[in-house]
């Protein structure tokens, strides 16, 4: 089967919005088997998204729509689709009940109400995250067309629960897929490893990069799930054989999903000192549901003033070796534990850039300590090839720190050692 995708939107031609429905719906595309053949994006405009919709139909089995089904006057998606294909829209009231309820106490209009209008005959895509549904359909030529929402929240879901099965029931065959997640080494190293298992067809290995990390994921195609289960699973265990510690977790949503669940297994809590991550380490655990259960507190300390208030760094201390040393991270860690009584505290502390850099103390210098009941751990991320902004500097900080307190808790070694060295190994 060849497919093609129509991203309709002028925000998406102008710039304003970056699509990333295009890179989605061809992740599942390819990890279903089908070819992807083109891709483009059409503006709000019914004639040019008709023509374009009649060229991909010319030349591909399947064309996969995203975006103008919502209920604002440019969104003519629906209405461009069906006429081209000669089907009539009809009111699909399971829809319709869906978006009352949806706007329960709320004014309900008519613009609303249209996107339960969906072409005669189709399959319907309940939108579990939003109110306009997607569909699927077969032209009177044996075409398949699939119409989803543009918001990638609501694309997401219902591409991989409700479009990806409609699929597959055609082409008689179920997708399983798993996510072999991997912190601290590159993706071009890990492919390298692996290229026997990439190189595949049924079942498949594909490595996708991450910002700081990467993943693996392994899908199988087969008559059923139970079958297409027993062919992913040799790979996977063959993956945890080839990269063994480094990775953190199968099927997990992040690293932080990992950590909570694996604090909250063994009845441990966690407190963090943060300055230049500014508190991003406490954002993504207690972005976690349940992460109240494993996690006391969270400081932001920039100051030095303010670091030796609340944690207890000596003056003396940072007199003489700086805001951002090794003797800092470890005394804002252990300070942030002894005050908070959790079991393990964690201390971030480094030059995120762009400015603020020395010879001695330059961006992308920072030091991560772990502290726990057997003592202190510190790991220091250095600088390695190009700036990459601060962003990137911040979140990479946030999953070494993630990274040793797994390590601790599964008793691994390697606490001491920093992602980026293995960054650059993998390339």
């Amino acid at each position: 089967m060849n497919a093609e995708i129509i991203s309709v939107g002028t925000e998406l031609l102008l710039g304003h919005t970056v699509n990333t429905d295009t890179s989605a719906v061809a992740r599942e595309l390819s990890a279903a088997g089908i070819d992807l053949l083109y891709s483009c994006t059409v503006g709000d405009n019914p004639e040019r998204l008709k023509i374009a919709l009649e060229t991909a139909l010319s030349r591909s089995d399947l064309v996969v729509t995203t975006g103008g089904l919502g209920p604002t006057g440019d969104d003519l998606t629906k209405e461009t689709i069906a006429a081209a294909a000669g089907k009539k829209l009809v009111m699909d009231e399971e829809s319709l009940r869906r978006i009352e309820q949806y706007f329960k106490g709320r004014f309900l209009g008519e613009t609303q109400k249209k996107q339960a209008l969906l072409p005669e005959g189709c399959t319907v895509f309940p939108n579990d995250c939003g109110t306009a549904p997607g569909c699927g359909f077969t032209t009177e030529n044996g075409k398949c067309i699939i119409m989803l929402p543009g918001p990638p929240f609501e694309l997401t879901p219902m591409l991989q629960n409700y479009a990806m099965p409609y699929l597959m029931s055609r082409r008689n065959a179920v997708i399983v897929s798993h996510m072999v997640h991997v912190f601290g080494l590159g993706e071009g190293y890990v492919a390298e490893q692996i290229s026997d298992l990439c190189g595949r067809s049924n079942p498949t290995a594909a490595t996708y990069a991450k910002a700081g990390e990467m993943f693996v994921r392994v899908t199988a195609k087969a008559k059923d799930k139970t079958s297409a289960e027993k062919m992913c699973t040799p790979v996977v265990e063959e993956l945890k054989k080839r990269l063994g510690e480094f990775i953190y977790g199968v099927d997990v949503g992040s690293m932080e999903e990992a950590v909570v669940r694996e604090l909250a297994a063994q009845g441990k809590t966690v407190a963090t000192a943060e300055s230049c991550t500014g508190g991003l380490l406490a954002k993504r655990l207690t972005d976690i549901p349940g992460a109240s259960d494993v996690f006391h507190m969270g400081c932001v300390t920039y100051a030095n003033e303010i670091k030796t208030l609340l944690l207890g760094v000596p003056e003396e201390m940072l007199r003489q070796h700086g805001a951002v040393s090794p003797q800092t991270a470890e005394a804002m860690a252990c300070g942030v534990r002894e005050r908070s009584g959790a079991d393990y505290g964690v201390g971030i502390t480094g030059v995120a850039g762009p400015g603020g850099g020395t010879p001695e103390k330059p961006v992308g210098l920072i030091y991560l300590a772990l502290c726990g009941a057997d003592g202190v751990k510190v790991r220091v991320m250095k600088p390695a090839g190009r700036y990459r902004g601060r962003d990137y500097l911040r979140t990479l900080a946030a999953s070494n720190a993630l990274d040793m307190l797994r390590r601790s808790l599964q008793g691994l070694g390697g606490l001491e050692r920093p992602a980026y060295s293995r960054e650059k190994k993998g390339g």
